[in-house]
């Protein structure tokens, strides 16, 4: 038996009639909590005569383990080692990054960089410009994980010169038909992504996991939802567990990318009601697969999100990637088998249509397998109230807000269209559900940078910029840690034993240095971290 004492404890309980924080303790046994109230108790005067662990918290706060609603395990495993282009401003800074990096890595096999913002670059990005830097394959993933800039070197290996433009996807090519060195959308997601994965050695993909696992662990998260799983990530994460303690539950959604033909559809969803049924959260809560993830549009950064406007000067408007009938009838099907559905739409067009395909399913309201859409960057003030209306879920990364990623849309969709983005407080005044998430590692994994920039709507990663996003659309401290904890345990079925902190629910929980005060939020630090009762993380250790 343990009891944390000499806590601020934010307990996020549903039964809590209050929003602020209790002073007391929190008494634990076996991994699951017993009390939390005041530190002066029948309940803590009992375990403490029965030799209770006593672990003074020291005045700190103590928050349910957080829980990452949308992440990308592997990958975030994989561009904890990439070369960082997030701060270059222009073509000749990224070449200069990429000439050094070379320079001093001459052991690595390729050159893989990351965070790449595609406005840093004034023309199209071209292989060409990288080719002349090291004959090594060179990988530039976007910040937003939806395109590729290649040199020929990865341009052959990967072969697609002989490839159609995928499903959803596009090779970018020059006049004669040859490819020029951006990949888009599934050309990216589904060719260069999976290939990066395929090439990595048995230990190479344990460490990838090793080290996103540690880095979540240590933020102070104690779950995670993995936004696009396939066999091959599973199959690591699988191995990981059969060494590892892993101090984290796992939860998956299984992509099921778009095609042309029905039959490649259905193959990837028979996988997933499978692989459902196989580790199925009723079974095995701690590592399962919930659902399908379906990719309704791209990103307004690369002029992929579906709008219903055009971009700038060009004369149509992007439409999404699914067609509508077929994306409704997908739903349908993983509803029916006892799926969840998490459909990323970004563009407001793609969101209606998600909304629609919600609402065409025969159930009562709100939705019964608290479906979700993910990221919701532009929707329409109709659709957030229709949000509200079915009970779909609002899954928002809030650190996609930061004023220092939006300087490129009011040059690609106008300031006038800009007034909409990111409507976080529009959604939970609809009714919403709302759990937040990063997209790790499109940006920042640490919670507190995701919870600042929900709540001030300023940013963390330029804090001394008096720049802001829509701050109409802030929401309060608590609302925010609350979509951080049991929203986020909400979206997997899991608000039942994790995600507060009340008699009966796991001993989840973090020990952190913070004022309450969205103000401080960038100066807060995790103590200790604590999953199912056992101290997995100390900064003092």
């Amino acid at each position: 038996m343990t009891i944390v004492k000499n806590a601020r404890i934010f307990t996020c309980s549903p039964k809590s009639k209050s929003d602020g924080l209790l002073s007391g303790s929190i008494v634990f046994e076996h991994g699951s909590i017993k009390y939390v109230g005041p530190d002066e108790s029948d309940d803590v005067a009992r375990a403490t005569a029965a030799g209770a662990v006593e672990v003074d918290a020291e005045n700190g706060v103590v928050t349910p383990g957080f829980i990452d609603s949308h992440v990308h395990i592997l990958h975030f495993g994989l561009s904890l080692s990439k070369l960082d282009l997030f701060k270059c401003t222009s073509l000749e800074e990224i070449r200069a990054q990429i000439k050094a990096w070379a320079v001093s890595h001459p052991e690595e096999r390729r050159i893989l960089c990351k965070a790449w913002m595609q406005s840093s670059v004034a023309t199209e990005a071209l292989a060409r410009d990288l080719d002349d830097l090291d004959p090594r394959p060179i990988y530039i993933e976007a910040i937003d994980l939806h395109s590729a800039w290649c040199n020929t070197a990865a341009l052959d290996e990967l072969g697609v010169a002989s490839l159609p433009d995928p499903d959803g996807g596009r090779i970018h090519r020059d006049a004669n038909g040859r490819p020029s060195g951006l990949l888009s959308e599934s050309a990216f997601l589904g060719l260069a992504m999976p290939f990066l994965f395929s090439v990595l050695s048995p230990a190479e993909r344990q460490a990838c996991v090793h080290r996103a696992v540690t880095a979540f662990s240590e933020a102070g998260y104690t779950g995670i939802i993995d936004m696009a799983m396939d066999d091959d990530q599973w199959a690591a994460l699988h191995a990981y567990r059969q060494t590892h303690p892993v101090p984290l539950h796992i939860t998956a959604y299984w992509l099921v990318p778009y095609s042309t033909s029905d039959d490649v559809i259905q193959t990837h969803l028979t996988k997933a009601i499978a692989m459902n049924r196989k580790f199925h959260p009723s079974t095995s809560p701690s590592f399962c697969v919930t659902g399908i993830k379906l990719i309704a549009d791209g990103v307004v950064d690369g002029c992929t999100a579906a709008l219903s406007q055009p971009y700038g000067a060009k004369p149509d408007p992007v439409e999404p990637i699914w067609p509508a009938a077929t994306l409704a009838k997908v739903v349908a099907q993983a509803d029916a088998a006892g799926l969840q559905c998490a459909v990323h739409a970004i563009g407001d067009k793609a969101i209606s249509q998600a909304i629609d395909a919600f609402a065409r399913l025969e159930q009562p309201q709100p939705l019964r397998r608290r479906h979700r859409i993910e990221h919701l960057e532009l929707c329409s003030a109709e659709d957030s109230q229709r949000l509200g209306e079915l009970g779909i879920i609002a899954s928002v990364q809030p650190v996609h807000s930061d004023p220092a990623m939006f300087r490129a849309w009011p040059g690609l969709i106008g300031s006038h269209r800009c007034q909409r983005a990111f409507a976080y407080r529009e959604f939970l005044d609809a009714g919403a559900p709302v759990a937040f998430g990063t997209d790790v590692p499109t940006a920042a994994h640490h919670p507190f940078l995701n919870l600042y920039n929900a709540t001030t709507r300023r940013s963390a990663i330029e804090p001394e910029s008096p720049d802001t996003t829509n701050p109409h659309f802030a929401i309060p401290l608590a609302s925010a840690i609350k979509a951080a904890t049991v929203g986020a345990a909400y979206t997997r079925y899991a608000d039942s034993w994790t995600g507060s902190l009340a008699p009966g629910m796991s001993a989840d929980f973090n020990i952190v240095d913070l004022d309450w005060d969205p103000a401080g939020l960038l100066q807060a630090k995790v103590r200790q971290t604590w999953y199912q009762g056992k101290r997995v993380f100390s900064a003092s250790l």
